[in-house]
């Protein structure tokens, strides 16, 4: 299990971390820990990080089958493009506190349970999630980024503990997430119908 104590030494130094320094402080590499910085990056609100990173998601989403049957990583170019991404101190400080926060709460709560849930052999329905999560994280909507991020989130900690109720969890938050997208859509839509009325454009 991860444990907390390295991310709260780091956030003390002060120093701008990047992608890969994020990722080394976990001490083992896999897809679900990758996901998870990569989903908690996305939910700060920081300009145009949840956009270049839903790319990475998107990336993942498409070999997520393999990659949990014994895959590595996602390719070495898109590692070390990503790989090069720094934040400033104060959310570096932020994000570091965040996953500690995110690591202790998580060894209290979550244990391994409904274990199906975690087979290999549901990898492609968790592929199909992981995309339509990193498609909603891509559209520019209001605080668009934090339900699909959480989501992935607890999807990435349901697949490392091997809880299967997390990642109910994250369908249920999920599907939040797709019904605010669409209500978003749909009001967008209204207002666009409307102004066309007023406009005369109607048909």
């Amino acid at each position: 299990m991860i444990q907390p104590d390295p991310f709260r030494h780091a956030a003390k130094s002060g120093d701008r971390l990047s992608l890969s320094d994020l990722l080394d402080l976990h001490g083992e590499s896999s897809p679900a820990v990758l996901l998870l910085v990569l989903s908690v990056l996305c939910v700060l609100p920081v300009y145009g990080v949840g956009t270049a990173l839903s790319f990475a998601i998107l990336a993942m989403a498409w070999r997520w089958g393999a990659l949990t049957r014994g895959g590595t990583g996602l390719g070495t170019g898109l590692s070390d493009r990503l790989g090069r991404m720094r934040l400033d101190e104060t959310w570096s400080r932020r994000c570091l506190h965040g996953l500690a926060w995110l690591y202790a709460a998580a060894g209290r709560c979550l244990r391994a349970r409904w274990t199906g849930l975690c087979h290999p052999r549901t990898g492609p329905w968790w592929s199909l999630w992981i995309a339509l999560m990193g498609v909603v994280i891509f559209l520019p909507l209001p605080f668009g980024n934090v339900l699909p991020s959480i989501s992935l989130v607890l999807l990435s900690l349901g697949w490392m503990f091997r809880d299967g109720l997390a990642l109910l969890a994250s369908a249920v938050v999920g599907s939040g997430a797709l019904a605010f997208t669409w209500a978003f859509g749909h009001l967008v839509w209204e207002a666009f119908l409307t102004v066309r009325t007023w406009l005369g454009l109607g048909a």
